[in-house]
């Protein structure tokens, strides 16, 4: 029984990826850089002994290095050619090369391949001339996944190559490659394609495929492809077959998990307008309809950085992805918001959709997402709040102001010196600002909104004041809860030099290099006073840790030689001292001379005087 064409079609299909690869540096799209630096390096004969390419997934890392390869060995039609920046794809190294089929050119996963066993294997074959190209050429992805010891077996190779070896690596995680290796090779940072770019090359792909797909689909496939090719060729194979030929804008939509733009819109407006129960109505419908809720609070994000372009640059609404509708409708809510709601909205989205990423129930923390951001509609953004101080600093029937108290009234301290300020607005709902001195200025922080500058020179503010000893330096980090900054002043700095606004100091190789950086600036903020803050290579005095330590050694002995104590480890042999530091006065005054601890009805309990 013979097979129907459509399955032999289908047995033959060749995804777009694939089936488009680009062959030379013309079909390769947004890479111009460099292809002229490389078109050069030709020209001029400064070719690299050892090329390394980065850049995100899907970007054209592995094909460029291809194409690299047959434009070093292409012989051209006649046999008689050199290396060139355009390879023909007819002879017979162009072609083997293309089909990975080549002797002379080898291409290695280093994802699978690690070890030093492996790169021992091209130490051993670079001694060796090419077979029949011009060079032998090592193609190694994801190079960034060799091991340690791979990378130094590479080294001395990768340094000193014999002249018919070249060496081309790829990788995404560029930072993970030693800095040795870097140095050997020449860099090429392959960019994310624009999004203008990928909707040209796809609708030409789709022409050829003979499939029609709405412009807005092409865009929504586009921005979803976030500058990989390969990506966007996948979801454009995946659009195809959703849409059997013609592919609309919803279809995509929904084969993405987007929410409709207007929707978002719709979505938007209500919290801007506080309406908690029509924005959950409204997430919950979008929900129901194949919408993702982080898609959703993404869309949110990027329509936050969207309103907020327009009322800065207008023109920044003029793009391919929105239509005049929207771009009047953006205008108007834009027009409608202040830059610091936007700036608030985008902070709190931003902490919500990493709160949603982690939540076992996605939905349910959107909608938590939305409830904070409804309420914090209906709240003054810190700078309204300030000129409501300033109109009315001793507060007035909707709130108090207190200055070192806190938000209900009582006597707790302000954080990092700060005034802090209660009330509450129309609704009843209940909101605390902080305020902090910078810079001759003060900054109003409210719940998770993002601090605003504003001149306040008026603004109650309480500083603490100056530390008298070192010790009270690191017990003011703690404080104000800096408990890393804490402990490295209390176990790894040796002291030289402290006075109120000056310290001098040793620091142990461990001590991370901002520490004095971080000081600085808590405690200008702290004590209103720049510190000077510096290191020197002085002995300097033992750690606070160790004068510690060295005190309880001191007192364990002295406490060892007092009769009371001699009596009661006598009277209980396995008993120890413990708790030394808090219970040693009170073994040290109980020995006054006046009590005959083993004759007499004195009792001693092991707890009380930290024995166990």
């Amino acid at each position: 029984m013979s097979e129907t064409p459509s399955k032999i079609k289908d047995e033959n299909y060749r995804v777009l990826a694939r089936k488009y690869r680009p062959t030379n540096f013309d079909e390769l799209i947004g890479q111009e850089a460099m292809v002229r630096t490389l078109s050069n390096a030709i020209e001029t004969g400064r070719l690299a002994h050892a090329f390394i390419l980065t850049g995100v997934r899907g970007v054209g890392k592995t094909t460029t290095a291809r194409i690299i390869a047959k434009a070093l060995n292409c012989i051209g039609p006649d046999g008689k050619g050199g290396p060139t920046i355009a390879p023909c794809g007819q002879c017979d190294n162009c072609t083997a090369i293309a089909e990975s089929r080549h002797v002379d050119v080898m291409e290695m996963d280093a994802a699978s391949r690690t070890g030093v066993d492996d790169i021992r294997e091209i130490i051993e074959g670079v001694r060796y001339a090419a077979v029949s190209a011009r060079f032998k050429i090592y193609i190694i992805d994801e190079v960034h996944m060799l091991s340690r010891n791979a990378f130094n077996a590479l080294l001395k190779t990768l340094e000193e190559p014999p002249e018919h070896v070249k060496f081309i690596f790829a990788t995404t995680e560029i930072r993970k490659v030693p800095v040795t290796v870097l140095s050997r090779c020449q860099r090429f940072d392959l960019r994310r394609i624009s999004i203008e770019q990928l909707n040209a090359h796809f609708s030409k792909l789709a022409k050829l495929e003979g499939c029609e797909i709405e412009d807005k689909a092409l865009s929504m496939i586009s921005r979803a492809a976030e500058g990989s090719v390969r990506d966007g060729l996948s979801l454009l194979d995946q659009a195809f077959a959703h849409g059997a030929g013609a592919v609309s804008e919803q279809q995509v939509r929904d084969m993405l998990g987007l929410a409709d733009r207007a929707q978002v819109l719709d979505l938007y407006k209500a919290i801007m307008k506080g309406d908690t129960a029509d924005a959950l109505t409204q997430l919950r419908h979008q929900y129901d309809h194949g919408a993702d809720p982080v898609v959703v609070l993404s869309d949110m994000l990027e329509l936050t950085h969207w309103l907020t372009r327009l009322k800065v640059v207008p023109d920044a609404g003029e793009d391919i992805v929105t239509s005049e509708a929207e771009r009047k409708e953006g205008m108007e809510i834009a027009t409608g918001l202040s830059m610091p709601i936007l700036t608030r909205s985008w902070q709190m989205l931003m902490k919500g959709l990493e709160e949603v990423r982690i939540a076992p129930s996605p939905l349910a923390a959107t909608e938590m997402v939305l409830v904070r951001m409804t309420y914090a509609a209906k709240l003054p953004t810190p700078g309204d709040m300030v000129k409501k101080l300033q109109d009315n600093p001793q507060g007035g029937p909707g709130g108090a102001v207190s200055s070192g108290g806190n938000a209900s009234g009582g006597n707790a301290p302000a954080a990092r010196g700060a005034g802090q300020i209660s009330g509450s607005d129309n609704s009843g709902a209940p909101k605390a600002f902080q305020v902090i001195r910078s810079n001759g200025q003060a900054r109003i922080l409210a719940q998770d909104y993002v601090p605003a500058e504003v001149n306040a020179p008026d603004a109650d503010v309480v500083y603490e004041p100056n530390p008298e000893t070192f010790a009270d330096l690191v017990a003011l980090f703690e404080r104000y809860a800096e408990a890393s900054i804490a402990f490295q002043l209390n176990d790894n700095i040796h002291l030289e030099k402290f006075e109120p606004g000056i310290v001098v100091f040793r620091q142990k190789d461990q001590v991370p290099s901002n520490l004095i950086g971080r000081m600085a600036d808590l405690l200008k903020q702290w004590t209103g006073k720049n510190w000077l803050i510096s290191q020197t290579t002085e002995r300097g005095d033992d750690t606070l840790y160790e004068q510690e330590l060295e005190a309880e050694r001191q007192l364990r002995q002295r406490l060892s030689q007092n009769p009371l104590i001699k009596a009661v480890l006598e009277q209980f042999p396995t008993a120890q001292i413990s708790d030394i530091r808090k219970k040693a006065d009170e073994f040290l005054l109980l020995d006054d001379g006046s009590h005959d601890f083993v004759n007499s009805d004195f009792l001693v309990d092991e707890e009380d005087f930290g024995l166990e």
